[in-house]
């Protein structure tokens, strides 16, 4: 159907996002679909039938805004448990629909016309649309090819006086690098005295590799006081479409997010809410996500090796980036939608994270996969580009 009217778009420049792309794509060419974030196994069974009872129970009405007390409660413990921190369970945790709609809200809530706000490239893709929809704009701060480490001293130049809000992700969203606690001793250095927030997206926060421990801000005295933390129920628990998260940080800066929250979502589905909460008193689920991972990491890396890709680091989340410029000197847009095409596997071309469409010939590769489905992948990679 053909509009009448014509629509001045606030965001001409802005498309769909890369995931949708590159999962359509693949799905039209049949391709294994190695490049949306998301696991292609079952969850826990028992969190279903929790969920399921809970809902014949008829916990099927509005909770609060806030999130359930039974979810909210157990969302403190485990922060306690894990970094040292206790939130208040009435007025420092907040339980959102997804991370994503955590990041846009406390942006909202903070962000105004003309205000800064400093992230780091390559840059997860939904930060900068929300700091462009409330006026602000992003400054951009270079993670360093190739290991992906921050530049201090350079986030310390690029804070000026409408400086409102510094984003960190760890661990790294596309490049799987991880922020240390001497890392997060520069960033309180560089906020110290002034009023800017942070926000931290924590959703791969489990999930580390070969021994390292997750510094998060919550468990940094200094930063958590000025922080608002980011964590995700769907990359924990392998539930992605439920689409639920939280958010901890001290009391005045939730007081200010839950302004926006309760008009942009309200609340969060009930019954999910309350299966959630019975499933966290198991520890074990959650601690024993980065030995659960670490060995789809090693799989894939090994039959990765029967390609000519190489291979970069990977510290933690669940992708792996992949050096290909040496095989093809197509760009990596270019070449993501010719292996799904020619090849049969999607990938994410890393440019698209920067704002310039800077190049490395480098892609990310999704492993929370099945073996069959890293096998079938990879052997078709081999057949086009053997070692």
């Amino acid at each position: 159907m053909q509009t009448p009217i014509r629509i001045d778009s606030r965001f001409p420049h802005m498309g769909t996002t890369i995931f949708t792309v590159m999962s359509r794509l693949a799905a039209e060419c049949g391709a294994v679909n190695l490049s949306q974030g998301f696991p292609d196994f079952q969850a826990d069974r028992s969190l279903f039938d929790a969920m399921h009872r809970h809902m014949l129970a008829g916990r099927n009405q509005y909770p609060p805004m806030a999130g359930m007390p039974e979810l909210r409660a157990a969302i403190v413990d485990k922060v306690a448990a894990l970094y040292g921190t206790r939130f208040d369970v009435e007025s420092e945790v907040t339980v959102t629909a997804g991370a994503t709609q955590a990041i846009f809200t406390a942006i909202a809530a903070f962000v105004r016309p003309g205000d800064e706000v400093i992230l780091f490239e390559p840059v997860y893709d939904s930060y900068v649309p929300a700091i462009e929809t409330v006026g602000g704009t992003a400054v951009y701060a270079q993670l360093q090819f190739p290991d992906y480490a921050p530049d201090w001293e350079q986030v310390r130049r690029l804070v000026t006086p409408k400086t409102r809000m510094i984003i960190v992700n760890s661990p790294h969203n596309p490049s799987g690098s991880l922020l240390t606690a001497v890392d997060l001793e520069k960033l309180a250095e560089i906020v110290r005295g002034t009023d800017i927030v942070v926000l931290s997206d924590e959703v791969y926060e489990h999930i580390l590799f070969d021994g390292e421990r997750h510094a998060s801000l919550c468990g940094h005295q200094e930063l958590a006081a000025r922080s608002i933390v980011v964590s995700s129920f769907g990359k924990t628990y392998h539930i992605t479409g439920w689409k639920i998260g939280y958010v901890v940080g001290p009391a005045a800066l939730i007081a200010e997010f839950r302004k926006v929250h309760q008009f942009n979502v309200f609340t969060v589905h009930t019954p999910s809410q309350l299966a959630l909460a019975e499933y966290m008193q198991d520890a074990s689920r959650h601690l024993g996500l980065a030995a659960f991972y670490q060995e789809k990491r090693d799989f894939f890396r090994r039959l990765m090796g029967q390609t000519g890709f190489e291979l970069l680091p990977c510290r933690g989340t669940y992708f792996q980036l992949a050096r290909y410029g040496h095989l093809s000197d197509r760009p990596d847009r270019d070449f993501a939608e010719w292996l799904t095409r020619a090849v049969g596997v999607a990938v994410i071309p890393v440019s698209v994270f920067y704002a310039d469409g800077r190049d490395d010939r480098v892609v990310r590769f999704c492993f929370a996969k099945v073996a069959t489905t890293l096998e079938a992948g990879v052997e078709r990679l081999a057949r086009a580009f053997p070692a």
